[in-house]
C-alpha cells in the first residue's frame, strides 16, 4: 500500500506536540539508552520498536484500566492501548531524528469496529514510508519490525469492511486524541473510541 503524508513537509514528522512530547526527560532518557547499542538509524528504529512492543504492556491484554496518551506518560506507566504505544514509538523515533507518523486501520475484531493505531517511519535514504505495529504480541498476534515487508498484528479483511487508511498523520487526529484525553478508564475509552476516520 502506498502511504501519503497528511502534511507535505517532512519536518512535521519530526516535531513535538502535546502527545508526541519527545523533548520530555522520560522520552529523552529512553531514547538515549536505546541509542547506546544502535550503530545505525535502522538498528535504533528496530530497538525502539522492540522496546515499545515488548516492555510497554497493552492495557487490554493485562486488564490495566489506566489510560495513557502522552508519550512520556506511556513510558513512565509502561502501559497503554495501541494508540498510546504508537505515540510512544513515534516520539522515540523523532527523538533521534527519524521522521515518524501515525497510521490507522479500521478493524472488526470485537463487539464493534474499532480504530487500530500503527506507526509509519521513514529511515534515512528510504524512498518511502514503512508501517510497523508496536501493539504487543500475544497468541495469534505476531507483529515484527520490518521496513521491507509489512509484518503487522492484523491483515485487513475487506470482506468484513475493514480498512487500511493510507494517510500518515503528523499528530493524532483530533477525534482520537479527544477520546484518549477524556476517558476516565479503559472501559470508558473502549465505548468512546472512534470506529473510523
Amino acid at each position: 500500500m502506498e502511504l501519503t503524508q497528511q502534511s507535505p513537509d517532512v519536518e512535521a514528522y519530526l516535531a513535538a506536540d502535546a502527545a508526541i512530547d519527545h523533548g520530555h526527560p522520560h522520552v529523552e532518557e529512553a531514547a538515549a539508552r536505546l541509542a547506546l547499542t544502535a550503530d545505525s538509524a535502522y538498528a535504533y528504529a528496530h530497538a525502539a520498536f522492540d522496546f515499545v512492543r515488548d516492555t510497554i504492556a497493552h492495557s487490554a491484554d493485562t486488564g490495566d484500566e489506566r489510560v495513557t496518551w502522552r508519550a512520556s506518560d506511556v513510558l513512565a506507566a509502561r502501559t497503554g492501548i495501541c494508540h498510546a504505544k504508537s505515540i510512544a514509538l513515534a516520539a522515540l523515533l523523532r527523538a533521534r531524528g527519524i521522521p515518524a507518523g501515525l497510521c490507522y486501520q479500521r478493524l472488526a475484531r470485537g463487539a464493534k469496529p474499532m480504530l487500530h493505531g500503527l506507526v509509519a517511519l521513514r529511515l534515512p535514504g528510504a524512498g518511502r514510508w514503512a508501517r510497523v505495529d508496536p501493539r504487543g504480541n500475544k497468541p495469534g498476534v505476531d507483529a515484527q519490525f520490518s521496513v521491507e515487508e509489512e509484518r503487522l498484528a492484523w491483515i485487513v479483511r475487506t470482506e468484513f469492511n475493514e480498512v487500511d487508511y493510507s494517510v500518515v498523520y503528523a499528530a493524532p487526529p483530533g477525534v482520537l486524541l479527544h477520546a484518549l484525553k477524556n476517558a476516565r478508564d479503559r472501559s470508558e475509552l473502549w465505548r468512546n473510541l472512534p470506529a473510523g476516520l
